[in-house]
């Protein structure tokens, strides 16, 4: 049955599970004073940005989407903005834009203009922690499972991903999208190979054919560099858990999806229009991914993983899922729900992405994931070519 949730109200858009006071910065060179800012503030989150600076166009595009996208997410209650003063888009910039696209309040300093770095952190410091008392006389409020937006990513695949932890996922998945929810899976270049499958679940030809085109550009693009996508996938953790191809990597990769029709196909960081299964295109590697996902508004990541990672995000609460019984025990500080089960033949994939979706609601209303606990914020920002 469709459930409901204890979540934070937004004027645009999907209600937050979350309630941070997000701590932005626009370059790589004001990632540390962004850092030492959350620090001082209870509620106050930051990202390490690696970027904003001596850039083509494209890569500075796609790095403006992700910090917009971030800045108006709907965990996010409040907004800090640290630049440096002579980057690419200065942080006076970047607050027209968030402004324009989202009504949470939204302040900007730059280092260079207030005087270094102790001056910069004392005014940033006190704006956040304003921001942070009136984040904390927010209430929550119930809201129906149909407001949730889940990204499904995979990293540190092994032979137990394909067959037991992302038909799982992807039976959640479906579960959620028959609710009224929406899902999104991304990774495109683990579609390869796959992609025919995939695409057969696309809701009309226009989609299908974006599926199908998506992974053909990939593999053509990398070719022009002299490169093969095959090089690096499987990766060597991969082979060591039982993946011998991309191929066969790319079956197990899909599943997590689940089996509803695709309603869209959505490029790195952009929301979706449509409730229902999306899918992204973004790269393969997992941090990027997900930097992607939680740039497009999800407010969580189920991430399934064979090997094992304690990857995290700021912004969103990460659940990780494993259905590698000797890794759930090597990893438990990192490790969220254990679906061996499936493989002991004691549960169903059905039974599991029931449980996986009641953890869903758990973690929507409040539950802390174990990298949620920890802190822990990876970002990778994907970009088009090199720096000049």
């Amino acid at each position: 049955m469709p459930f409901q949730f204890w979540g934070y109200r937004r004027a645009e858009g999907r209600p937050g599970i979350r309630n941070h006071i997000l701590i932005l910065p626009t370059c790589v060179c004001a990632s540390e004073s962004c850092r030492i800012v959350a620090s001082q503030i209870r509620g106050a989150v930051n990202i390490v940005f690696n970027t904003g600076c001596s850039d083509v166009q494209a890569n500075t595009d796609m790095s403006q989407k992700v910090l917009t996208g971030f800045a108006c997410h709907p965990n996010v209650y409040g907004v800090v903005i640290i630049g440096l003063g002579c980057e690419t888009v200065p942080h006076r910039k970047l607050k027209e834009k968030i402004e324009r696209l989202t009504s949470k309040p939204v302040v900007s300093f730059g280092i260079q203009e207030e005087g270094g770095t102790l001056k910069t952190i004392e005014k940033a410091t006190r704006a956040a922690r304003e921001m942070a008392q009136q984040a904390g006389s927010q209430q929550k409020e119930l809201f129906d499972a149909s407001e949730l937006y889940i990204g499904i990513e995979c990293g540190g695949s092994d032979a137990t991903s394909g067959i037991a932890s992302n038909p799982s996922v992807g039976e959640m998945s479906d579960i959620l999208v028959d609710m009224g929810a929406t899902t999104v899976m991304s990774e495109s270049i683990e579609w390869i190979g796959g992609e025919h499958i995939l695409a057969k679940r696309a809701a009309t030809t226009e989609i299908h054919n974006q599926i199908i085109e998506v992974c053909r550009e990939y593999e053509a693009h990398l070719s022009a560099a002299g490169q093969d996508c095959r090089a690096g996938q499987p990766t060597p953790g991969n082979k060591a858990g039982g993946l011998s191809t991309l191929e066969e990597k790319s079956l197990g990769c899909i599943r997590k999806g689940g089996t509803r029709p695709i309603v869209e196909v959505l490029q790195q960081a952009v929301r979706p229009s449509k409730k229902g299964a999306v899918v992204m295109d973004t790269a393969g590697f997992d941090i990027a991914s997900v930097t992607s996902m939680v740039a497009s508004g999800c407010q969580a990541i189920v991430f399934t993983t064979g090997r094992g990672t304690p990857t995290g995000n700021a912004i969103a609460p990460v659940l990780k899922v494993t259905a590698n019984e000797r890794t759930y025990r090597m990893m438990e500080d990192n490790m969220d729900v254990d679906l061996s089960a499936v493989l002991r033949g004691e549960r169903t994939i059905v039974q599991m992405g029931s449980e996986l979706v009641g953890i869903v609601a758990e973690v929507a209303s409040g539950r802390m994931t174990k990298a949620e606990a920890f802190g822990f914020s990876d970002i990778a920002v994907d970009h088009v070519c090199r720096f000049v």
